[in-house]
């Protein structure tokens, strides 16, 4: 590959080309890495929950968020907010698993603030209130061990025009010897019982 020209889809977009490791970091060129997950799939909502859950549990959090990017892409209005903070907790946890807890616990609460609303409803079956409970709990956490100085985020899920999903709100602090969380055992149960059924 020459690395001075931008990757290309096959429809002529940028769209980085370089294999990912698990957790989706960018690996070099000719690394093995693991399989991406193809954007712009339309699934059904039951789809979508059942995908995510899957990749949660591989403890693969930045492929389930690109499930949930899918569905708050694709879906309807009334819905996007679900799917969006959905995604931004999965790449809440993708951070905190990296070792960046700062910006771990900041997307973990923006993604609990923005589903808050679906509390009552608990749609296509996912238990929100056990999922905003989590979100906040683990970055509650992540504030414990995150590095003295670090920026602490309320959880206001307002952002700069960046895409949400993807924004920390500030610099990376992915540090040498962070403290890293294991996404597999701290994946969240989108559906409550479904680990039983399993």
């Amino acid at each position: 590959m020459d690395e001075s020209r931008r990757d290309r889809d096959e429809e002529g977009r940028a769209r980085n080309a370089r294999p990912r490791d698990g957790l989706g970091r960018p690996l070099p060129y000719g690394t093995p890495g693991v399989e991406r997950q193809p954007e712009g799939v339309v699934r059904s909502p039951d789809d979508t929950v059942r995908e995510a859950q899957r990749l949660l549990d591989a403890g693969m959090p930045f492929h389930a968020h690109e499930v949930f990017e899918d569905a708050w892409k694709s879906g309807p209005d009334a819905e996007r907010d679900l799917w969006r903070g959905l995604a931004q907790m999965s790449v809440g946890l993708t951070h905190a698993a990296r070792g960046n807890t700062a910006g771990g616990a900041r997307l973990l609460r923006r993604g609990s603030a923005v589903v808050e609303g679906f509390r009552t409803s608990d749609p296509h079956g996912i238990g929100v209130d056990a999922l905003v409970n989590w979100a906040r709990e683990l970055a509650g956490r992540l504030d414990s061990a995150a590095p003295a100085g670090a920026r602490r985020d309320t959880g206001d899920p307002s952002h700069d025009g960046r895409d949400a999903a993807h924004d920390t709100g500030g610099p990376r602090r992915e540090a040498p010897g962070a403290p890293v969380v294991d996404a597999a055992a701290e994946a969240p149960r989108l559906r409550q019982g479904d680990r039983d059924a399993e």
